[in-house]
């Protein structure tokens, strides 16, 4: 299964320009230890999250490259497991480095956010069609860096607006970026359930006994 996109670099930059605008703006500094629109995130911690999605490109760029075999986007997230309980293995761990970075303050974290998006801007320009990149959190695992792009769009879509909503801030990411990420968690579910059950998810949903949508 193949997700078709346009230019997914450019959406990507312009939807982290979005993300790292929101994360330095004033209101989510002095709401920074309150609770955000998420349980058991502080709005710091979700903006760190979110920040993660710019920093981490940066990181896995600068990663060890083995030349495995791929994990394409789809297959990165159909096989997550535990994302609607709260302490599964995979939440823990978001919490817990989503807090690590937090604790560096408001301040911190926009600035380490948009610098490494001005670097990114340079950077991702350069890299080849067919370049991959290690996913630290998933050791010996790489990706193609389009097909990753594609995973940070889904991260930033979401929250994006659970970060606005948590300091009563109406926004959105940018059309291109919540296109992709709509594709690709749509390709998620049928990868996950099986085109059937999201058939019946999207037109009959009184018979959606499994949330065949619900990827994230």
């Amino acid at each position: 299964m193949v997700i078709y996109v346009i230019d997914v670099r450019a959406a990507y930059l312009q939807a982290a320009r979005e993300a790292t605008a929101l994360i330095g703006s004033p209101a989510i500094a002095e709401a920074w230890a309150a609770e955000s629109a998420l349980p058991g995130m502080s709005v710091g911690a979700l903006a760190s999250h979110l920040a993660r999605s710019v920093l981490q490109v940066e990181w896995f760029l600068d990663g060890p490259v083995t030349g495995t075999e791929p994990v394409s986007a789809v297959d990165y997230y159909a096989r997550l497991v535990g994302t609607r309980v709260p302490d599964s293995p995979l939440n823990i761990g978001v919490r817990a480095r989503s807090n690590e970075t937090a604790a560096t303050g408001p301040a911190a974290v926009a600035d380490e956010a948009r610098a490494a998006l001005d670097r990114l801007r340079e950077r991702l320009g350069d890299e080849p069609a067919d370049r991959r990149v290690a996913v630290l959190h998933r050791p010996g695992e790489e990706m193609l860096l389009d097909d990753y792009l594609q995973t940070r769009c889904v991260e930033l879509a979401v929250h994006i607006e659970d970060l606005g909503l948590s300091a009563c801030i109406p926004v959105q990411a940018p059309p291109a970026a919540t296109a992709i990420a709509v594709e690709l968690l749509v390709a998620a579910a049928r990868a996950r359930h099986g085109d059937h059950e999201v058939l019946q998810a999207l037109s009959r949903r009184e018979r959606d006994d499994n949330d065949a949508l619900r990827v994230v």
